[in-house]
């Protein structure tokens, strides 16, 4: 759900560092916001604090909310522990593996390149064919 960003109301959070949010504020420029921030019934913030204050630093008025109802004093804190506890870095393995993945993606070798270009012919002489079946 959409909400105005005037309308969320932050109470007592557990984190007191938000970090530096130039990161994170880059990412929802490129990509906007890959996961919603989390609201009780009551427009108070239970998850997504960063992600918020981001938003609101680059000027957004609407943010993506997923709204909870009938949701308890102790949820709401055991939620917002959750998010910020059960994440996991990428090791550096992985992390590697991923940014060598986006290498060959964006550089692709000239075989791939020819490939590609054969899938792409492929697909347009098979919509050319469904266009004269019509």
């Amino acid at each position: 759900m959409l909400v105005n960003i005037k309308d969320i109301k932050i109470k007592k959070r557990v984190r007191k560092d938000l970090g530096n949010l130039e990161d994170l504020k880059n990412s929802l420029r490129t990509y906007g916001l890959l996961n919603p921030i989390t609201l009780n019934s009551k427009y108070e913030l239970i998850a997504g604090e960063r992600r918020l204050q981001a938003a609101a630093q680059l000027g957004w008025t609407n943010i993506n909310a997923v709204i909870l109802s009938n949701v308890s004093e102790i949820d709401e804190l055991e939620m917002e522990l959750e998010e910020n506890n059960q994440r996991k870095e990428f090791s550096k393995e992985e992390l590697l593996e991923g940014y060598r993945r986006l290498e060959k993606l964006r550089n692709p070798s000239l075989f791939r390149k020819f490939v590609m270009m054969l899938k792409k012919l492929i697909d347009f002489i098979k919509k050319l064919l469904s266009k004269k079946t019509k």
